[in-house]
């Protein structure tokens, strides 16, 4: 499958710019209100508890939530936000350092091999964006390895996701073409459906396949012919 303009024109959906937007925000809020809200917990139980070891308890949630609240917003800055002028360079550095605080877990790791390079932004949105789809092909957890191939705007993408049971999620190589279920997009579908936007965008063609079926998938970027 690939973002490229096969998909007749007649079958994309566009949606309006406020639109897009508060589908944005929504499942932005959607990453930050667990951790969030684990700290609105925390501080209950320090308000009301006395004992010791709940109230360590207590404090560890915090830290912990605090953190992943804050590794959270700055992927999401990047990977959803401006991020600088429409012309701006990103650094794949930083896009390795935010997606490892975004994904790493007790679950699921991630291996990057991805020389630092400046790269245009919309390009460095897609590889996060792709981290994030590679995330939903290995539900139950496991490796993805990030690699760039090439320099500048020649640089391929190439994620592979090992785990357990993985898969290429239902609808969701549809939605990097610009379709939707029912032709409805809304905020649990819009991170493929926005994903398919940035690709085409930065003029890169998005592929995901099953290399092993229930065991790893394949997804490759990169430019499409001029």
């Amino acid at each position: 499958m690939s973002t490229s303009d096969e998909t007749p024109a007649s079958t994309i959906i566009t949606l309006e710019a406020l639109d897009l937007a508060a589908l944005i925000a929504s499942r932005v809020c959607h990453d930050v209100i667990s951790p969030v809200g684990a700290i609105v917990n925390g501080l209950e139980i320090l308000e009301d508890e006395k004992d010791e070891g709940m109230r360590g308890f207590a404090f560890d949630l915090i830290k912990k939530s605090a953190a992943q609240a804050s590794a959270r917003l700055q992927f999401c800055r990047i990977a959803f936000g401006a991020a600088g002028s429409a012309a701006a360079m990103l650094d794949l550095g930083d896009a390795e350092q935010v997606a490892r605080g975004f994904v790493e877990d007790q679950k699921t790791k991630l291996t990057w091999e991805a020389p630092r390079q400046l790269l245009p932004k919309n390009m460095v949105k897609l590889l996060l964006n792709l981290v994030l789809v590679a995330t939903a092909t290995i539900p139950r957890g496991g490796v993805i390895a990030v690699t760039a191939i090439g320099e500048g705007e020649n640089t391929e993408f190439r994620l592979v996701s090992n785990g357990p049971s993985a898969r290429v999620p239902t609808n969701v190589l549809d939605l990097l073409a610009g379709k939707a279920p029912d032709d409805r997009i809304d905020a649990h579908v819009i991170q493929p459906y926005y994903t398919g936007l940035i690709a085409r965008a930065a003029n890169m063609g998005v592929t995901i396949e099953a290399e092993i079926e229930g065991e790893r998938i394949v997804t490759i970027a990169k430019r499409l012919p001029a």
